[in-house]
This record gives C-alpha cells, sequence and structure tokens, in this order.
C-alpha cells in the first residue's frame, strides 16, 4: 500500500513551495513523487503515482489514503437510500468519501475495514482514521500550514517542521512498550486516534469528533440466556471472518496454536471456498513451543501448514529493518519474526493472511489479571496505587526503572512533562468509564494497545511485503457484541474468554479450546547473550548514543550482564531500550 502526505497552506504560492520541498524528500525517500492536486491554499502529495488511493473527487471534495473496506454491499445500500449512486467497479477510497460527503460521521461509522483518508473540504483539512486503528495518519502544523501523512517517516523529512525528540513520548515508550496515544517521538506530530475525525482549519484550530466508540450495552445482563449470547458470538464471528476472506484466491492464517488463532482458522476454513494455508514460528527445538497445538489444529482442520523456524541470527540481521518499518517504535521482541512470516506468506503468492489478534483485549485474557488482584486487596482507606499507576505496574516495563535508566538530564527535562497516567485515567477512573471494571480494563486495552501496538505492528510488517494482515477479532461487530456480553461471561470463574471458547468449541479440539493460555514463549535473554549481544553493546554503549544522553551507561551495562534487580525480567526491558536506540538511529534523532 502506498503511502501518502497531505498539506495544507494558507496561501497556494506557499502551498507550491511546501510541496516542492516535500516532494524532492520524497523523492529521494521512495523514488517518484507528484502533486495530486493543487487548489487556492491546499496541496496533496502523492508518491508512486498509479498506486496510491486517489486522488478522488466527489461534490467537489478530494481525498487520498489507504482504504479497505471489507463491507462494500452495505455501504451501496446505505447510498442508494439517499440517492447516492456509486460505479460498482469504484475504489474503496472513494465509496468511503462518498459516505462521508452524503452521510458524514455515520457514513464512516458505517464501514468495516481498515482506514485512513485525508480529504480537502474548502480551506479545511479533513483526517479520518478507521474505527480501531488498523491504519495510522499523522499530522502537525509549522510556518503557518498543516502537513498530515500516513508515514511518519515523511513529516520527520518535511523541513518546515524540524521535528526534534519528545521526551514525554520516550518515557511513554519505555512504559508502555509502545506510545499508547496521540502523542509520536517527534515533537509537534501528533497521531489520529482511532474511531475519529479530526478537522484542520487554516487558521490553526483542530475540531475532533467521534464517528464509533466501544460502550457498553447491559440492559439485562443477568435475564438472558447465555446460550443466546453464545450463539449471537459465533454468528458475528463468521460474518467478520466472512467479510474478510479474499475472493477468488487462497488465504494464509498466521496460527500460533492459541484459541484466538486457531478459531480464526476453523472460521476460515469453514468459510472459504479456496485453499487456507496456515503458518507458525518456531525459535528451534530446545526453546518451549506451541507447535504441538498448532500442528493439532492444521490437522483437525486440514490446512497445509508450514512451520518457519527464526534463529537468533535471523533477528540479528533484521532487526534494525524491522525496527524502522514501524511509524512509533513497539518494543515487542516478534517483530523480526512477524517480518519473516509475512515474507514468507507474501513468497507463496498470498495477498491476505488473517490473524487471531484482538482475542485478549475484547474478551478478557491473562493481562488483566494482576489488576483484578490489586482491585481485590486494594484497601479505599489506606495508601496505595491509584488504579492508572498500578495499571502502569501491571505492564512491568521500565516504568519504575526510569529514575536508574535515564540520564540526569534526561530526568530534568521530564519534570514538567505530562505524566504517563494520562494515557490510562479516562477509561480507569474517569467520568466516562464504563461500570464493571473488567469492561474498563478492555476498553483501556483495545484503544491503548490494540490500536498503537497490535495493530500497528502487523499491519506495517505484513504491508511492507505486500501483504494484507486482517483481524477478524477486531471487528467493530464483534467487538459491539463484546461490550454487550455481561463481564461474567467473558470471565466465567478462572475460565478467560469464556463466551469466545463456547462459540467455537463445536470447530476445534477441547484440547485446544480449554488449554490455559501461555503465549509465544520468545527467548530474548539467550538472543541477548547471544547472537544480539555484540549489536547491543555497539548501540547501546556506542558513540551515537553517549552522544544523545538518554541513557546511564553504568545501567545499560548492568543489564547487559543480567545483574541487578531486574531478573529475571532484564532481558524484555532491555530490548525495549534496544528497539528504541534503532528506531532512534533510523530516524536520524
Amino acid at each position: 500500500m502506498a503511502r501518502y502526505c497531505a498539506c495544507l497552506a494558507p496561501s497556494p504560492g506557499r502551498a507550491r513551495d511546501h510541496l516542492a520541498a516535500m516532494g524532492a524528500t520524497e523523492r529521494t525517500a521512495r523514488g517518484t513523487a507528484t502533486p495530486g492536486t493543487a487548489t487556492p491554499g491546499v496541496a496533496l502529495l502523492m508518491d508512486e503515482p498509479g498506486h496510491a488511493d486517489g486522488p478522488f473527487v466527489v461534490r467537489g471534495l478530494t481525498a487520498i489514503g489507504e482504504v479497505t473496506v471489507h463491507n462494500r454491499a452495505e455501504l451501496f445500500a446505505a447510498l442508494a437510500a439517499v440517492g447516492e449512486n456509486p460505479p460498482p467497479d469504484c475504489a474503496d477510497g472513494e465509496l468511503l468519501l462518498r459516505c462521508w460527503a452524503r452521510l458524514g460521521e455515520g457514513g464512516v461509522a458505517l464501514a468495516e475495514g481498515m482506514f485512513t483518508l485525508a480529504v480537502l473540504d474548502g480551506s479545511d483539512l479533513v483526517l479520518i482514521r478507521d474505527h480501531v486503528g488498523a491504519r495510522t495518519l499523522f499530522y502537525a502544523r509549522a510556518d503557518g500550514c498543516w502537513a498530515a501523512s500516513s508515514s511518519l517517516r515523511a513529516l520527520r523529512r518535511w523541513p518546515a517542521l524540524g521535528a526534534g525528540l519528545n521526551m514525554a513520548a520516550v518515557r511513554s515508550f519505555l512504559t508502555f512498550a509502545y506510545l499508547p496515544g496521540e502523542e509520536t517521538l517527534l515533537r509537534g506530530v501528533r497521531e489520529v486516534l482511532p474511531g475519529r475525525v479530526l478537522r484542520l482549519a487554516a487558521d490553526g484550530t483542530v475540531t475532533e469528533q467521534v464517528h464509533w466508540e466501544p460502550r457498553e450495552h447491559l440492559a439485562d445482563p443477568e435475564q438472558r440466556d447465555p446460550t443466546d449470547t453464545v450463539l449471537d458470538l459465533r454468528a458475528a464471528l463468521e460474518a467478520a471472518t466472512a467479510r474478510r476472506l479474499p475472493e477468488a484466491e487462497a488465504v494464509g492464517v498466521l496460527l500460533s496454536g492459541g484459541i484466538d488463532s486457531s478459531l480464526v482458522t476453523a472460521l476460515a476454513v469453514k468459510l472459504h471456498t479456496h485453499p487456507v494455508r496456515t503458518y507458525s514460528i518456531s525459535f528451534g527445538n530446545e526453546f518451549p513451543n506451541e507447535l504441538g497445538y498448532s500442528s493439532l489444529v492444521a490437522a483437525h482442520c486440514h490446512t497445509r501448514h508450514r512451520v518457519l523456524t527464526v534463529s537468533g541470527d535471523a533477528v540479528a540481521a533484521r532487526l534494525p529493518e524491522a525496527a524502522a518499518l514501524i511509524d512509533n517504535p513497539v518494543g515487542d521482541p516478534l517483530t523480526v519474526p512477524n517480518l519473516l512470516l509475512a515474507e514468507t506468506v507474501a513468497g507463496e503468492g498470498l495477498r491476505v493472511a488473517l490473524n487471531g489478534e484482538g482475542g485478549d483485549p475484547v474478551f478478557g485474557g491473562p493481562k488483566n489479571l494482576p489488576m483484578l488482584v490489586h482491585e481485590m486487596h486494594q484497601d479505599p482507606a489506606g495508601p496505595g496505587d491509584d488504579r492508572a499507576t498500578a495499571y502502569l505496574r501491571s505492564y512491568r516495563k521500565c516504568w519504575t526503572d526510569l529514575p536508574d535508566l535515564l540520564t540526569a538530564e534526561a530526568l530534568r527535562t521530564l519534570a514538567d512533562a505530562p505524566v504517563p497516567q494520562r494515557f490510562v485515567e479516562p477509561y480507569l477512573s474517569g467520568p466516562d468509564r464504563m461500570t464493571y471494571l473488567l469492561n474498563q480494563l478492555l476498553h483501556c486495552n483495545l484503544r491503548t494497545k490494540g490500536a498503537h501496538h497490535i495493530l500497528t505492528k502487523v499491519e506495517r510488517l505484513t504491508a511492507s511485503q505486500g501483504i494484507q494482515g486482517r483481524s477478524p477479532l477486531f471487528d467493530r461487530r464483534v467487538i459491539d457484541h463484546a461490550f454487550a456480553t455481561p463481564p461474567g461471561l467473558k470471565l466465567r470463574g478462572t475460565v478467560e474468554k469464556w463466551v469466545l471458547k463456547e462459540a467455537v468449541r463445536d470447530l476445534l479440539p477441547a484440547t485446544v479450546v480449554d488449554r490455559p493460555k501461555s503465549g509465544m514463549r520468545v527467548p530474548v535473554q539467550q538472543w541477548l547473550h547471544g547472537p544480539l549481544r555484540e549489536l547491543g553493546s555497539d548501540l547501546l554503549l556506542g558513540a551515537s548514543a553517549r552522544q544523545r544522553g538518554l541513557f546511564r551507561p553504568d545501567t545499560v551495562r548492568t543489564w547487559m550482564r543480567g545483574e541487578g534487580t531486574l531478573q529475571p525480567r532484564h532481558g524484555s526491558k532491555l530490548w525495549l531500550v534496544l528497539t528504541l536506540e534503532l528506531w532512534l538511529r533510523s530516524y536520524e534523532l
């Protein structure tokens, strides 16, 4: 999918100046860059002409974007009801623009898919992002001009911006292992939040509208038969999977062996009329794995199954590339394995790969247990962490280590910076929070980790290989069903995701449905003490890192030796620091 930029300037002359400047940098970066349109005060930039989505012109509006719609027939019907009849073969981007032009936020909310759209509306620039955040969109203002792009790197190269490092975002990344909200590591650049429509006016004002946000709908949670809830969920899962299956071609499924990817595999086989191929990752027989479960599911569903073995040497060789492919850094050690898996799928000629991402943040996985335990043992009258602070601790990343990890100068810079709790407080303690604690946690997970870690990582790494990574469990209607389900059916006693498991029990072996979640065990510490040791030492203790002055070398050395109070999690924390350093170097910060 081609990336795009849009520029809104206060005068035609300045628009042309900015267009020329951005075009030059994009030409250097990606080969060909040409202006899409130019109107008084407005200019659009597209790279790779002929491959980007747009420009589209509808009712005086011009737009470009990255748009994949999964429910075209529904959108055509909604437009026909208001007298709008697009050509049957119109592009997804044009279809979404028509929905916006005729139906406003409601038209965007009807769309199910992965999309961002930049719309020139007179002297305003309107930015639209999909419901859950499958694709990213960034914006900034400099020299009296708005610029927006699906590529953070393009904005980094915008001469007018002169973006420096945002230290508050550094702290957020080290706390969460991703950036959980609108901030980016580039000072002055922000990310459009999922489910939002932003209107950027020429005078610099920003107006935000919400086209979709999950809501609780628990009118009579005790009176409804759980069987009805299970059956309704099954129908929603089948519809979500069917919407994401490609037409008349084989499809891949990334199969870990857990319940989420296993149910997507089973549904794809049930619903697709073309071959379903499954793919799993191994780190070698010497490390614990879930290959027994994934092989069992593949055999049960009769898929052609392939296991990709990823070595520590391969991770060391490809880690800089993987870190640079993601707009905001993600401190997930599965980035390189995910990239290699996408290469494998693309090498077999597939264009679409389904995955099981979304089960935990939507239906409740083990990540919520520390917070539930905290709530049970919290004394309201005594001292202790508030919910937001307890949530940060539950991540077990670098938040409590920052006084020892960051230099004195970095800590001084952060003294007056907004704290990371602000990203989770609205969901956990804000006035508009959901009623039930489990739903509060799921809402928080969906809007932070789901949108800014899981989906971002999957989309950018798969798209880099020409693959569309699609996530049925992040379907908007599936999410709506989850928040209409009583919490006691999601976490039933000690059984996590009970309603999800019951909805697909007939499709999978009981061994898979009833197994406890273990997750992908990535041998991070072995990599850091083996193939990545030299790379880590050169990067984190080298001249560039010392000159930047973020991390204390003595702490980094202690972590690299595996000493101190970090055991047994020093590997995952050191991985964050290494990922951040690689990302900063790729962006020349």
